[in-house]
């Protein structure tokens, strides 16, 4: 797919020969290649840009509030393609890292997220677990110890989700801390030991946390929107993937507005026509579900939601004895490993498993190997070969993965150095902001946008705990009426878009590859979670 000359800092748009993601292995057969229709619509109430997560809700969303909506979705490639359909597999709120409200909010996503799978019995793979974040810097372990006391004293009830593991005298955990109301058995595996990172300077547990298929949970829920359409439901949703949008533009209008599938008349500023190699669509309601590509179609967000690649690995777990008496490996939580001695914030990896018989572990980071640190990459056709070697090699020396690894030794314990085979490596991009936060909400004028665009997009890396009800808030925004001022929507006001936040940032915060390389990111909003 040929470029178009970009800006500094401008993102491309997706390449059409993408890493293939261990996620994409098992594809939907409805959804590749979908076009509901063969000819692209001229028309539709909505069109949404993307079909990931942000995406896929947002449209779930929108049908669920006005089933007489016509929704056209497109995609650039295929559906769930993008940084949804290639990240660590990974669902976890940031309890301590996060201002409380912000917290609570990730929290209800979660929840939300975790009542969706149960309710619908989604099949994606969702294990609840334990989050076991590792750090390996006793600086930084300190800082984020004192941020956990603090939420004690106030905010008991987000505390209650989180536990400090500590050293104790003969270096395993310090059973002190944990939580009164954990068993004793809990309480016993609450140590460096029993969580496999016995040379760690300590962790911080949160209870609430979950490893899943990504693709799977949003081709569930695309699928489920496709199958409205042939059960006589008004309106339709209309998925057109390998249509990349190429540009918007926007013709000012006085009149009142209605699609002969929606009974709801709103009034409009704005006509957008949405560009694409296969034609155009006519709108007066655009929603930008872009992430990282975002600045493609809004250069004047160049410098504020930067294009940024992250890299997996799918690897092999080490082999285990031929007594079949043994069980596989399970590493029995999700795992975020931060921080070196020398260099507080250089580390920022992840890792989950996948059920047995495979039992692959997901592990990925490395992100300090790569050229730039990936910052400004909008490019997922390639991998950084530095970072390959260190996801093989370094695991085994963050995490314990013997069988029988030890718990309470009391002694020293020396980790077994291994080089783990991959069966994939991919890399995806995300998307980075300045302050750390998405943006959500109408697109301004001076921005590239107008009356009828609207924004879902820039996660740094934490889109999971996020992306949902951050959907489903740009939604209520998008079909308030214009003069009703008593919507209530669901967004930290961190996250909204306004003309005042973007001075703001512009103003008061260092452009992101700066700050990411001084560590500013973490040290601000504690780890990112791709």
């Amino acid at each position: 797919m040929a470029q178009a000359q970009l800006l500094e800092g401008q993102s491309g748009l997706p390449v059409d020969n993408p890493t293939k993601s261990y996620w994409h292995k098992e594809p939907s057969s409805k959804l590749l290649g979908h076009r509901t229709t063969k000819e692209l619509p001229r028309s539709a109430d909505v069109v949404i840009v993307g079909s990931g997560i942000t995406g896929s809700f947002a449209a779930h969303f929108l049908k669920e509030k006005q089933p007489d909506l016509n929704v056209v979705m497109v995609e650039a490639r295929e559906a769930c393609s993008g940084a949804t359909g290639r990240n660590g597999g990974h669902c976890q709120p940031a309890i301590y890292s996060s201002n409380p409200h912000i917290a609570s909010f990730e929290l209800r996503n979660f929840l939300y997220l975790k009542g969706l799978v149960e309710e619908f019995s989604i099949p994606c793979d969702w294990r609840s677990t334990s989050g076991v974040h590792t750090f390996y810097s006793k600086e930084l372990f300190e800082t984020c110890r004192h941020i956990v006391d603090n939420l004690t004293e106030d905010y008991p009830d987000l505390a209650a989700n989180v536990a400090v593991v500590t050293k104790g005298k003969q270096g395993e955990g310090d059973l002190s801390g944990s939580p009164a109301y954990l068993l004793e058995g809990e309480r016993r595996e609450l140590t460096l030991g029993g969580l496999r990172i016995p040379h760690a300077e300590g962790a911080i547990v949160q209870w609430n946390a979950a490893s899943l298929w990504p693709y799977k949970l949003v081709a569930f829920l695309l699928e489920r929107l496709l199958a409205a359409n042939e059960g006589g439901s008004k309106g339709s949703f209309n998925l057109q993937t390998n249509t990349p949008v190429t540009g918007l533009s926007r013709a000012e209008t006085s009149a009142n507005l209605s699609s002969p599938g929606n009974s709801k008349t709103r009034k409009h500023n704005s006509i957008w026509t949405v560009h694409t190699p296969r034609g155009t669509i006519v709108t007066s309601q655009v929603l930008l579900a872009t992430n990282g590509y975002t600045s493609h179609l809004l250069p004047q967000f160049s410098d504020l939601l930067v294009p940024t690649r992250g890299q997996i690995s799918a690897l092999k777990p080490p082999e285990t004895p031929t007594d079949p008496a043994d069980p596989p490996l399970d590493i029995g939580h999700t795992y975020y490993v931060v921080g070196e001695p020398v260099d507080p914030y250089s580390r920022d990896d992840y890792l989950v498993q996948r059920p047995p018989p495979a039992a692959e572990l997901i592990f990925g980071g490395g992100r300090q190997h790569a050229a730039g640190r990936g910052i400004g990459v909008w490019d997922d056709s390639g991998i950084d070969e530095s970072v390959s070697w260190y996801l093989r090699g370094e695991l085994s020396n963050a995490i314990d993965l013997s069988l029988h690894h030890t718990q309470f030794s009391g002694g020293k314990v020396s980790l077994r150095k291994l080089d783990l085979e991959p069966t994939f490596e991919w890399s995806g991009i995300m998307g980075y902001t300045r302050d750390s936060h998405p943006w959500v909400g109408g697109v301004p004028a001076s921005l590239g946008g107008g009356s009828g665009l609207w924004l879902c997009a820039g996660y740094t890396g934490h889109g999971m705990p996020n992306a949902v009800l951050s959907a489903k808030a740009v939604v209520d925004m998008l079909l308030a009426d214009d003069d009703d001022d008593d919507v209530e929507i669901d967004l930290p006001p961190e996250y909204e878009l306004t003309e005042r936040r973007v001075n703001h940032v512009r103003e008061g915060w260092e452009d992101v590859a700066v700050a990411d390389a001084k560590g500013s990111l973490y040290m601000d909003f504690g780890p990112q979670r791709w």
